[in-house]
């Protein structure tokens, strides 16, 4: 079968390798499509994410849907936590201190024909959705987990600082959950042409600060009530605190290139604010699958390229450039 590995930063090589063989609890699938999230972005352009260092050719890919060997569309959590730790014990899987997880440190992710993963990670597809609908469920999952962390009420005021795959799911899903405004900002006009085809009620280019300005005028000097960062950016991070209201919330779901975020502390004192941090997902597939087969949440319309395995580099390379939204490698 083919792989792609990242050999060091920006090296992507296709290797002819073994079909893997199934363990005890596992199903070998076909994969069908991936989807180049900004953290395989991450070990593209630094080979490396967070604390986490390239030890060896690695097989990125942890958005993927693919075809089990008795013919089922399925959709692929990427994550097998342990199910024995304290945290997975308490209900917090995500925080799982010995998680597996595709195309991460020591394992191998979907950018590869064939694959074998635990079938309780398995999630079968309704014949309504495709397989680049299934790999957009792993994005729609981690953004259910953002606003189960936010706690959206309806008629509140949302702010999302950055519109890439993420913030338009957020986008979505806070009009879904009744906001009475959402503001969406980026520095990509093409990014605030799609956030206000997918509902918001405002688009903002952040520019120095100016979409705090337009969203502050805009609610009468007041802010919004829940921030959501989605840009791996501090500027996004200024902005949120900047413009959520005093006693509100900042949700960070960016991930900084350079491992840091800070943020004022008399700023976030003096608000009273709460801020909470998104890891990943909880146990969201199935609500995930529910929201897009009845049409509540549009998926397919944020992928607007498709590339072959054999043409992933440029995949990658035009993702790096923030061209388009969602990119989809068809393996």
């Amino acid at each position: 079968m083919k792989a792609l590995r990242l050999h060091a930063t920006g090296d992507l090589r296709l290797h002819e390798e073994p079909v893997p063989e199934p363990g005890a609890g596992e199903q070998l699938l076909r994969v069908k499509a991936v989807g180049i999230c900004g953290s395989d972005l991450h070990w593209f352009s630094e080979a490396a994410i967070g604390d986490a260092q390239l030890v060896h050719p690695l097989v990125l890919g942890h958005e993927f849907a693919g075809v089990t060997e008795s013919g089922a569309n399925v959709a692929i959590d990427p994550a097998i936590p342990c199910g024995e730790c304290e945290f997975c014990q308490h209900g917090h899987p995500n925080l799982c201190e010995r998680m597996v997880f595709a195309g991460h440190a020591d394992q191998d992710g979907a950018l590869r024909e064939w694959m074998a993963w635990p079938q309780k990670h398995l999630f079968p597809l309704p014949d309504s959705l495709t397989s680049a609908d299934g790999a957009m469920l792993e994005p729609l999952g981690v953004t259910i987990h953002a606003m189960d962390l936010a706690k959206l009420r309806p008629g509140m005021t949302v702010g999302v600082f950055g519109c890439g795959p993420i913030g338009l799911l957020i986008v979505q899903l806070a009009r879904l959950s009744g906001a009475s405004t959402v503001f969406a900002t980026d520095a990509l006009p093409h990014r605030m042409e799609a956030a206000k085809a997918f509902g918001a009620h405002q688009a903002c280019i952040a520019e120095a600060g100016s979409e705090v300005s337009q969203i502050l005028a805009a609610t009468g000097g007041r802010g919004v009530d829940v921030a959501f960062e989605a840009a791996g950016e501090q500027d996004a991070v200024d902005s949120a605190f900047a413009a959520v209201v005093p006693g509100g919330k900042v949700v960070l779901a960016g991930i900084p290139s350079d491992d840091q975020t800070s943020f004022s502390a008399s700023v976030a004192r003096r608000k009273g604010l709460t801020i909470k941090l998104v890891r990943r997902m909880k146990h969201t597939y199935p609500r995930a699958i529910e929201l897009v087969s009845k049409g509540l949440v549009d998926v397919r319309s944020i992928v607007t390229h498709r590339f072959p395995l054999a043409e992933a580099r440029e995949a990658f390379r035009l993702a790096e450039r923030r061209e388009g939204l969602k990119i989809i490698v068809e393996v």
